[in-house]
């Protein structure tokens, strides 16, 4: 089954083959640990899991990188210097502020003024986070999840052979420059061409300062800067490195290779970020291509609007799990699907229906799920991805991953379903190996029945139920009734007698 992905760098389809047979290296631009991550974050972040978990399915082991930025990102990252103040720096004021009006939990964090901290504290949220909603690489941290400040001398490195190949040079400032003149293909991901920087690309690239830059587009590898608050010696000064050098280092080292298959991220990144990895990468190894295929995800929208402090719709996973947005606790997979339904390359508009939509739909992978182990007992038939199900499943996901043509090919199938109950659990079981959210795989889904739960014997109330029905005591059916759905419990009739299950959302 030949796999198709969306390359940004050739603005088409084409057909996806690891370098290495059977074997997929992958980077992703991963968080910077300067707040909590968000939900417009985090969709990114799933693309790159769903990619994987797909590719693993069809067969592929992936090698999978994801970046923890914790220095030289500023916070006006649209410029391909970076502008403003370092977001470390930035938190690290922040934090201070939070923790005198005890927003900050007591011991979260000992001293907000220190930077390394403030990313430990900010890093295990993001962890944290994405355990949650299952993402197989934070399982893996660090060895998969590296920081750039313990990467400081391999990034001199490779700025040293950048100088030697003349593609970047030290200014009179003192500062290290990328040479973009020295590139041609600068600006080949993002269709920014060197005249368009020069004229300033729309305000994307700063005023060349004529004393210190050769070209206005020239971005920093390295920044002298005795006053930062994190700071290293150098050949240059000490100082600290700029925003893109990590990433074309610890792509290198961690991935081992100097061109890898697959590199992933949101299509903010795409300039001045990404344009400025290919051309480091590139310039220090001499090869004629750094990814093969680079995927980006769309923007989220929230109500049909830009995700906005100042608009009350800006929202942290912890935001939307804890009841922000519907009022009630949201389970992860509900989360997780939601953000992984709609295609990568579209916009998304994340709203309450759409969360409750997704929490139908969890449900329902769920108890379906639930009925075919009570059928089976767990055991499971020998199929492999021939079975006509997952062929047609995994063909829409071939197709660009196309996710709701294979959703659609999904639900119909467990509506109709005709297959031996052992065999449409192993289809079901391979399906969710993707989705993960039927049960997710670090949890047990919470199943209706037996346990007491904040002073409720969920039991014995259903139970109760269907004795008052049985009696034709009404009140008291909808007394029990009430008391469940109170407590966040979907109560429904089945030929079994009625039955609780925890709201999703």
């Amino acid at each position: 089954m030949a796999i198709q992905f969306y390359n940004t760098l050739n603005n088409r389809l084409e057909e996806f083959q690891p370098l290495e047979p059977g074997t997929v290296r992958m980077y992703s631009c991963g968080p910077t640990v300067y707040d909590f991550a968000h939900i417009g974050n985090f969709r990114s972040f799933l693309f790159a899991d769903l990619i994987r978990r797909f590719l693993e399915v069809m067969g592929n082991e992936v090698i999978h990188v994801m970046n923890i930025t914790d220095v030289g990102h500023m916070t006006d990252d649209h410029l391909a210097d970076g502008g403003g103040e370092d977001k470390m720096e930035a938190a690290a004021k922040r934090l201070k502020e939070d923790k005198k009006s005890g927003k900050v939990p007591e011991g979260a964090i000992e001293n907000p003024d220190d930077p390394y901290q403030v990313a430990e504290y900010f890093t295990q949220a993001f962890l944290e986070d994405a355990r949650k909603l299952g993402m197989k690489i934070a399982f893996e941290y660090p060895e998969r999840i590296p920081h750039a400040t313990k990467h400081i001398p391999e990034m001199q490195q490779m700025i040293e052979q950048l100088i030697a190949k003349d593609h970047a040079y030290v200014g009179p400032d003192g500062a290290v420059y990328y040479s973009v003149e020295s590139f041609p293909e600068y600006g080949s991901l993002s269709g920014n061409t060197l005249d368009q920087l020069r004229e300033g690309s729309g305000g994307r690239v700063q005023e060349a300062d004529q004393v210190n830059k050769r070209h206005p587009a020239d971005f920093l590898l390295w920044k002298p800067d005795q006053s930062h608050v994190m700071k290293w010696d150098s050949p240059w000064g000490k100082g600290y490195p700029g925003w893109h050098i990590e990433c074309s280092v610890m792509a290198r080292l961690l991935l081992g290779r100097d061109t890898i298959d697959i590199h992933t991220g949101g299509e903010d990144l795409i300039f001045p970020h990404h344009e400025c990895e290919i051309a480091q990468s590139r310039g220090a190894s001499g090869e004629g291509s750094f990814a093969r295929f680079w995927m980006h995800a769309r923007f989220l929208m929230v109500e049909g609007e830009k995700m906005s402090k100042s608009k009350g719709n800006f929202y942290t996973v912890r935001d939307v799990l804890s009841g922000k947005v519907t009022g009630r606790d949201v389970h992860p997979a509900v989360l997780r699907y939601e953000l992984l339904k709609s295609h990568y390359r579209s916009n998304m508009n994340f709203t309450e229906k759409g969360l409750k939509d997704s929490a139908g739909a969890v449900r329902k992978l769920n108890e379906f799920n639930q009925q075919l182990q009570a059928k089976t007992g767990g055991k499971v038939a020998e199929i492999d991805n021939s079975h006509p199900v997952l062929a047609e499943f995994l063909a829409a996901l071939s197709d660009d991953l196309n996710i709701a043509g294979a959703l659609g090919v999904l639900f119909p199938w467990m509506h109709n379903n005709n297959d031996a109950p052992e065999e449409a659990l192993a289809v079901l079981q391979t399906i969710n190996r993707i989705l993960d959210v039927a049960p997710m795989e670090h949890e047990q889904a919470e199943e209706s029945g037996g346990a007491a739960e904040g002073g409720l014997d969920i039991e014995a109330l259903c139970r109760g139920i269907d004795e008052a029905r049985a009696s034709k005591d009404w009140g008291k059916a909808d007394e029990l009734r009430n008391q469940l759905q109170e407590a966040g419990y979907e109560v429904r009739n089945s030929p079994e007698g009625t039955v609780a299950t925890k709201q999703l959302a």
